[in-house]
């Protein structure tokens, strides 16, 4: 150890975690950002396809928003209470790919402010939370997500983003029960491509009632009806296979994201 990581930005942030993890009796506590090693291709596959399942067995997960002062948390005050409501709004974690599992995955999710102040829990903030992601109250109640269409749980991704454009997809693997290797550096279609051929191949042992096609991109999920063909099959270059689909593609660009998917509606 070079004696800096105390300078590090993220120090506070681990600093209060464990703090809060000592006054809740916890002898242990998971931060996603240190404790992954990202070097190490197999570590970052088996964290990413297992973290889904890690966030649903935690005993709490604490979510630190930097973005929302402590100056306005003051609940005795009414004007600084709606100065709060404004900041949680606007907060970028909302906005994140990867914040997607870690706000439904969890039993308890609870919130603090930049300075560690408590918020609230995603029970108390539901409301909030609801009107943020447009993400149903069941959902964060702990329903099955095979309780939501497929077109539904991938609309909770609409606006979200991720610094790789991979992880696009790869953020959603716990969303639709998936797991798939990770090969960054193939862009943000592909990766949806392989997303489509697992989602399909999980929900075919159910009558295919109807399929679509997508555009994914940060703005919006527009959803199209397939054309079926004998030409062409999920994977360009390769022979069409009778375990999927065929269809005609559409070329559909809006955004700065251009992907096709194919929607399974399960029975």
């Amino acid at each position: 150890m070079d004696g800096t990581a105390k300078d590090k930005a993220g120090y506070e942030k681990i600093r209060l975690c464990g703090e809060q993890a000592k006054r809740n009796d916890f002898q242990y506590f998971w931060v996603d950002t240190c404790c992954i090693n990202k070097s190490n291709n197999t570590e970052l596959s088996e964290a990413i396809n297992s973290m889904f399942c890690w966030y649903h067995n935690a005993a709490n997960c604490y979510v630190y928003l930097s973005d929302v002062p402590k100056s306005t948390v003051d609940k005795n005050s009414h004007s600084t209470q709606l100065l709060w409501e404004s900041e949680f709004h606007k907060s970028k974690w909302f906005t994140r790919g990867w914040t997607l599992q870690e706000l439904i995955a969890p039993r308890s999710v609870e919130f603090y402010s930049r300075d560690w102040d408590f918020l609230g829990d995603k029970i108390s903030l539901e409301g909030y939370i609801c009107e943020i992601t447009g993400i149903p109250a069941k959902a964060l109640q702990g329903n099955a997500l095979s309780d939501f269409s497929i077109p539904e749980r991938m609309s909770w991704a609409d606006k979200r983003e991720t610094t790789r454009r991979e992880d696009l997809a790869y953020s959603l693997l716990g969303i639709f029960d998936i797991s798939m290797s990770l090969i960054y550096g193939e862009g943000a279609e592909k990766a949806f491509r392989r997303l489509q051929e697992k989602i399909y191949k999980r929900g075919r042992k159910h009558q295919l009632d109807e399929v679509s096609t997508v555009s994914y991109t940060s703005d919006s999920v527009k959803r199209f009806k397939v054309l079926y063909s004998q030409s062409s099959s999920i994977s360009s270059g390769r022979d069409p296979s009778p375990e999927l689909p065929l269809y005609s593609q559409y070329s559909v660009y809006s955004g700065k994201y251009k992907s096709f998917f194919i929607y399974v509606r399960e029975c």
